[in-house]
């Protein structure tokens, strides 16, 4: 995959919108939307996965609907200074941290963690605080999505059927 900044048009930029909106959404749909061929639409969404700017495919899910029923997000301080690669090799161990960055402020990284109900988010928050360079933790429960068309309201993996099962087993591409 080609890492350089890649330019596009106006043309572009409605297949992206389109695209974003339902991924489903036909080269020949598309193609009468935005007043091109589905030839020429599949020709330019072949070039914008090439050059990185779609990065892929993917169905948003209702949470509940996979066992999902309890959310947070963790903030993570850690004792000095903890590489990211390091913070991402802990979190890929934990299948319910379905998204995690590095931040700025007081907190070194954050972490979305979706689990089958307060009990299991618990569990999960307890096996992140044994790391030995996880100084402490802050949590913020999640009541309500305020934008329920959004990504974040969504799930993109299914939610672990035992804390104790391999990481790698519950990954899914995106």
């Amino acid at each position: 995959m080609n890492s350089r900044p890649t330019s596009f048009d106006e043309l572009d930029r409605k297949i992206l919108t389109a695209l974003m909106a339902n991924a489903r959404t036909s080269f020949a749909e598309i193609g009468t939307a935005v007043g091109l061929s589905s030839t020429a639409v599949k020709r330019r969404v072949d070039r914008l996965r090439e050059t990185g700017v779609i990065t892929g495919f993917t169905a948003t899910v209702k949470p509940s609907a996979l066992g999902w029923s309890t959310e947070a997000y963790v903030e993570v301080y850690c004792e000095g200074a903890a590489p990211p690669r390091r913070l991402a090799e802990v979190v890929r161990n934990h299948p319910e941290i379905t998204a995690a960055m590095t931040v700025t402020g007081g907190a070194d990284a954050l972490l979305h963690v979706r689990a089958r109900d307060v009990d299991h988010f618990e569990e999960v928050l307890e096996r992140i605080r044994v790391e030995p360079f996880i100084r402490k933790t802050i949590s913020v429960m999640v009541l309500s999505h305020l934008l329920p068309e959004s990504p974040e309201a969504g799930a993109s993996q299914p939610a672990p059927t035992e804390p104790a099962q391999d990481a790698a087993d519950m990954r899914r591409p995106a």
